[in-house]
């Protein structure tokens, strides 16, 4: 990895605008990736850099580019909980309803960890609540089986769940 790549890691890592800005202004491919496949950009939103996100995105970061197991920045950013993140990644664009390699979205990764303003954000924003991973299960199976009951709510809706807890 070159010199200008490794301050493109580090400063999306920090959050360094000003440093991204120059960057910018030497290196067009933002989405150059490093042995898991992370882009600057998931390096960003993994390490809840709102302000970098918005950076890398304007700069031309390609929005869903995927790691290794084919997790993009909004799934990331939705597991961890960076509500900040998820919603400057939805307003650039970010495809909601990416599926990993298993067949999960960040509104799975969102219901499962109890992220529940994610969920919330996610739903708000039309990510679709019934796509189903490898397993068959959807982001409000996902809630259930890790016992958040609140963000299956959301998922569901309140009567559905009276009816499902009964």
């Amino acid at each position: 990895m070159d010199e200008i790549t490794q301050a493109l890691f580090a400063a999306s890592r920090q959050g360094n605008v000003p440093v991204l800005m120059e960057i910018f202004g030497v290196r067009e491919n933002l989405d150059v990736q490093d042995e898991k496949g992370f882009t600057p950009l998931i390096i960003a939103a993994y390490n809840n850099r709102p302000e970098a996100v918005a950076a890398l995105l304007e700069a031309g970061a390609n929005p869903d580019a995927t790691d290794n197991g084919g997790n993009t920045a909004l799934m990331g950013a939705a597991f961890k909980g960076y509500t900040e993140v998820v919603y400057v990644l939805i307003s650039k664009g970010a495809n909601l309803n990416a599926q990993h390699g298993n067949g999960g979205t960040a509104l799975m990764f969102a219901a499962m960890f109890g992220r529940n303003e994610v969920v919330d954000l996610l739903l708000e924003s039309g990510a679709d609540k019934d796509i189903r991973d490898i397993r068959g299960m959807k982001a409000f199976d996902h809630a259930m089986q890790q016992g958040n009951t609140e963000g299956a709510a959301k998922l569901k809706g309140d009567e559905m769940m009276k009816n499902y807890e009964s």
